[in-house]
């Protein structure tokens, strides 16, 4: 595997779905740049706020990235290159950037409201509500394991009682960062500064935060304190206007994640023509139907549907439908933005699934054996020796590989305090009919919907799985995933249809995705519910401790899956049997 000629084919390959696929769904859909969007039509200096394209980007980008664009396409990589790199490609162009820029659109033809708004209106209320309870559960789910993982980075000791100097420098710079947000957006969106000098002055900034968190790092706390603090942080970052903290520091954040690709681009271009250890640039291109190699010590399983469940934001993956739809269509400016942000957007996250890809290959050997298996250290490690293998550069490993793991970790604080926004979206809109807002609520409702009340008890719930075991119920989050994907592609194609659209384009995927992830909870509940029988009723784990995790896939995966078979037959109704949308 030539690993420089399979990015640099990739990214041409994305570049042309861009302009020419990406151009079709504009026209066919009606992308009318004369409309006015949410943004403007509603603009309350809290949730709709325009931003421009560049800032909007940012923060979109950032929402949607985090580590899964790194962690699904190495972890499936066990199925050989020639899989990954079609579904990234395929998955990407025909699958994701469609769902993504579908769902984005949607949302700003419904008044940037959620895609639970547009269940409710093209399919029905019933519909709307199951739809909301299950994206809100996802998220809480997203809020526990992202919380959880960032006070990991953060815990400023080891397991033998000795601090842990990197963790504590990874928690420094990313409250400088903060810090450095709100000042961004002050003098941006209150003094009027010039979005070109403060960009210059933010990358400044961010070279200023590195250099101040590694060589200063005075906090040094436990990961419960940590939880507490990060619990803290998202409440009020969720709630405080989007223009104080959530543009502006997705922005400058956004630029690690573009440097981060740029030194992966050197790296993965600068081994390949150098030819340097072009051995361990190979990797099998098809290793089989299923996974026997199993580096991690658990087996995907086969091909179908573990590929298309691992692999999702590097290809496709239903958060990015809540992102598009919770808070990036409230800052939209223009119509005509949608098509990068959202499409665009997506591509470039296959374009940092192949370059992901790239770094495994590099140290295939290691990885296979088990050696080095965590993808955010495989990520780090294969990049960082590519980079030390061009001539010149090889003393720049560890602290290129360093800096890699830190842009892990900021992204990660990134999705989780936008996930906490959309979940308190999703909660909102649980509770009021369409076309209301939490200021026309009375009674009890008013108090659930307050912004802050609605926050409170999703951090609550969030922060407290994090706490007491999210890694009980989170191996189900692949395939409640993808399940979002599918019901997000099963929305928009409602909606077009209902208004007189194209809507063909969404046939294929939206019933590939349905069919890829009840196959894939079919699986998980038969697979646990036999371990369950096989041990009496009584699982138990490593401690010899009583499991509850079993009983819990079981039961939510059963859940999950009668939800995807209601959700679509209500969907089938409306799109090719004209049922009109019952609402109570």
């Amino acid at each position: 595997m030539n690993a420089m000629l399979v990015v640099i084919v990739g990214i041409i390959i994305l570049i042309v779905g861009y302009i020419f696929y990406g151009g079709w769904l504009a026209k066919q859909w009606g992308v009318d740049d004369s409309k006015v969007t949410p943004a403007h039509e509603l603009e309350d200096g809290m949730d709709y706020v325009p931003a421009k394209a560049p800032v909007l980007m940012g923060h979109h980008f950032s929402s949607i990235a985090g580590a899964g664009p790194i962690n699904g396409p190495i972890q499936a990589a066990v199925f050989g290159w020639v899989p990954v790199v079609l579904w990234v490609l395929i998955g990407g162009i025909f699958f994701g950037a469609v769902h993504d820029y579908g769902a984005l659109f949607a949302s700003i033809r419904h008044k940037g409201q959620s895609l639970g708004e547009v269940v409710a209106l093209n399919i029905g209320d019933r519909a709307k509500k199951l739809f909301l309870v299950f994206s809100y559960l996802t998220l809480v789910l997203v809020v526990a394991a992202f919380a959880s993982i960032v006070a990991s980075t953060f815990v400023g000791f080891n397991a033998d009682g000795s601090l842990n100097e990197t963790n504590a420098s990874v928690a420094m710079i990313s409250l400088l960062f903060i810090v450095m947000a709100i000042l961004f957006g002050f003098f941006v969106y209150r003094k009027g500064a010039s979005l070109a000098i403060a960009t210059i002055a933010g990358c400044i900034g961010i070279v200023i935060c590195l250099a101040l968190g590694l060589a200063w790092h005075p906090i040094y706390l436990s990961s419960t304190v940590w939880m507490w603090i990060i619990g803290a942080y998202i409440l009020v970052a969720s709630v405080a206007p989007v223009w104080i903290l959530l543009q502006p520091r997705d922005y400058l954040s956004s630029f690690l994640l573009y440097a981060m690709m740029i030194i992966a681009a050197v790296g993965v271009i600068g081994a390949g023509l150098t030819g340097a250890d072009a051995a361990h640039m190979d990797m099998p291109a098809f290793t089989g139907w299923y996974d026997n190699l199993a580096p991690t010590g658990s087996s995907l399983g086969y091909v179908f549907p573990a590929l298309f469940v691992t692999i999702a934001c590097g290809a496709i993956s239903g958060f990015h439908s809540l992102v598009g739809s919770g808070t990036t269509a409230k800052q939209l400016d223009h119509e005509r933005d949608a098509k990068p942000i959202a499409y665009g957007g997506m591509l470039i996250e296959c374009a940092l699934a192949l370059i992901s890809l790239s770094a495994v290959s590099f140290i295939w050997t290691e990885y296979a054996s088990g050696e080095i298996v965590t993808p955010t250290q495989v990520f780090a490690v294969g990049i960082s020796r590519m980079v030390a293998s061009i001539p010149g550069l090889a003393g720049a490993q560890e602290t290129i590989a360093s800096l890699l793991v830190l842009t892990v970790s900021v992204f990660c604080l990134t999705s989780l305090d936008t996930a906490t926004r959309l979940a308190r979206y999703m909660f909102q809109e649980f509770w009021l009919k369409p076309g209301q807002t939490y200021k026309d609520a009375t009674g009890a409702k008013a108090i659930l919907t307050n912004p802050v009340v609605a926050t409170a008890i999703t951090v609550v719930l969030g922060v407290g799985l994090g706490m007491t075991g999210y890694s009980k119920i989170w191996p189900l989050f692949g395939a409640a995933n993808q399940l979002l994907a599918a019901l997000a592609l099963l929305t928009v194609c409602a909606w077009l249809g209902n208004i007189g659209r194209n809507n063909k384009m969404f046939y294929f995927p939206m019933a590939f995705m349905l069919v890829v992830t009840l196959v894939s909870l079919f699986q998980t509940v038969s697979g646990k519910v036999s371990a369950i029988a096989k041990a009496g009723g009584m699982p138990l784990d490593a401690a010899g401790a009583f499991d509850w995790g079993p009983y819990a896939q079981a039961i939510l995966g059963s859940l999950l899956f009668i939800l995807a078979l209601v959700l679509a037959w209500e969907g089938v109704q409306t799109i090719f049997f004209g049922k009109k949308p019952a609402q109570k």
